[in-house]
């Protein structure tokens, strides 16, 4: 029987390890490079590394004047490689091919995409092709829309796409996506759980493994993510920065409910 895994999701934002809330709220947490190294040393079983900065150049978003950040996104990534020792998923700023090989020559294992799967779907079969679809993650973001139906954004949450997530993330299968990546904007940071339903539509909808991310503010909403949604993965991003020992008793509290966890 596959082992459901537990995923740790880094937020980076101009260079920055970042706390999000609702993609508009971000408060700085700590250096991106360092943090691998004690992730490394926790009982996780994949790591994500997504690059929400809204510029090219980035800018140290500790002062209030525009001064330029030292590090870009690649020079973060091949620190970050350097020391990680479990597969690694990059995403962010991903618009052609030679963007993803450029991810993979510098240690990501997978890269994932968003905005660039919405405005260019193409680039989904052709990257599945040369790469194969095991290193193609769709990274589908999803909100509530004012009609009470949930929709597909873009750019970092900004931008409605009009889309059904079912029929969106349907038509990522169909061109070759190896997995999913499902955000609810809607949960993001506030602590209140995954969007069950959410992610119940979506993992009847599709073959492709679905990693559940947005919400999780007790150890407890993880096994929900796999036993009342049907995840293949959980993830989250502020609870491991904020509760100590937090993928450790995760997985402790996963296998007491019952989930099938690596310990």
């Amino acid at each position: 029987m596959v082992k459901s895994r537990l995923i740790p999701v880094l937020l980076m934002k101009d260079g920055y390890l970042v706390r999000s809330e609702d993609f508009i709220t971000h408060q700085i947490i700590g250096n991106p490079v360092h943090e691998v190294e004690r992730f490394n040393q926790w009982n996780v079983d994949e790591l994500i590394y997504l690059d929400i900065s809204e510029d090219e150049v980035y800018y140290d978003q500790r002062n209030d004047t525009r001064v330029k950040s030292s590090l870009s996104m690649m020079e973060i990534l091949e620190e970050v490689s350097k020391t990680c020792f479990m597969p690694l998923t990059v995403g962010g700023k991903i618009r052609n091919i030679q963007d993803i090989r450029d991810r993979l020559k510098m240690g990501a294992d997978k890269v994932a995409m968003n905005t660039a799967a919405i405005n260019n779907p193409e680039l989904v079969r052709e990257a599945a092709f040369i790469f194969g679809s095991q290193c193609i993650v769709i990274s589908v973001d999803v909100r509530m829309n004012a009609k009470g139906r949930y929709e597909v954004y873009g750019e970092h949450g900004r931008i409605a796409t009009g889309e059904d997530p079912i029929h969106f993330i349907r038509r990522m299968e169909q061109l070759g996506a190896g997995e999913i990546l499902l955000h609810s904007i809607d949960r993001d940071g506030v602590a209140e759980g995954y969007d069950i339903e959410l992610i119940q539509k979506v993992v009847n909808s599709t073959k492709l493994p679905v990693i559940a991310l947005g919400g999780v503010g007790r150890l407890q909403h993880f096994s929900q993510g796999i036993l009342k949604g049907g995840a293949s993965a959980v993830a989250a991003a502020n609870i491991f920065h904020f509760m100590e020992l937090s993928d450790r008793n995760a997985k402790k509290t996963m296998k007491k409910d019952g989930v099938n966890v690596r310990l």
